[in-house]
């Protein structure tokens, strides 16, 4: 049964309510999963979240389980198979925007070191802990998601604006954007940090 002091935004389903509990909000310092989260918030650009949600597993199995290393070899044969998925967002903007992050990820692997680290450097490799008392006054994007937003472009990275970036953040913990209130506010504070 739902806490009635938790987040509302999942409503009453199932899998959203899960997403929350089990998922949202808790730090993830791995890269290829960061990978994954970041480029699953661009597809969901013009959608809900629910909808990609939803369609999670069938990305992972179209897009080799979100190996950058495999999906950076795609070409124009494999966004041509791709468009025709009906599991998936078949927008080939958006397809051809997973091989040109995978690309830019390994970019930034070469030059810069673990794309983890390099991601939680706008958050100063700490979470950002905002302590919401309300839904209402919770933020769209922010300093840290704007300047997270500018690198990625500059990297070669597509459909990471400011409110994507913000909403890949709260995703993966690097800000705590649980109500006080809420049962798993607690939880997604990190008790260590790989660096």
């Amino acid at each position: 049964m739902q806490n009635p002091n938790d987040c509302s935004w999942p409503g009453s389903d199932p899998e959203y309510r899960n997403y929350h509990d089990k998922v949202w909000g808790r730090p993830e310092f791995d890269s290829q999963q960061l990978f994954e989260k970041l480029c699953l918030d661009g597809q969901q650009a013009g959608l809900s979240w629910l909808t990609i949600l939803r369609k999670q597993a069938n990305y992972q199995r179209a897009f080799a389980a979100f190996n950058p290393a495999i999906i950076a070899t795609w070409e124009d044969a494999e966004v041509e198979q791709l468009v025709t998925d009906a599991g998936i967002i078949r927008s080939r903007a958006k397809i051809s925007a997973i091989i040109g992050n995978a690309r830019a990820y390994l970019a930034i692997e070469t030059s810069e070191g673990e794309f983890a680290k390099w991601l939680w450097q706008f958050v100063d490799y700490r979470q950002i802990d905002m302590a919401l008392e309300s839904e209402s006054v919770m933020q769209t994007e922010s300093i840290e998601s704007r300047a997270m937003a500018k690198a990625l472009k500059q990297a070669g990275f597509k459909f990471v604006g400011p409110t994507i970036c913000y909403a890949f953040m709260q995703a993966v913990g690097m800000v705590n954007d649980h109500l006080v209130s809420c049962s798993c506010y607690e939880d997604c504070k990190p008790s260590i940090y790989p660096w």
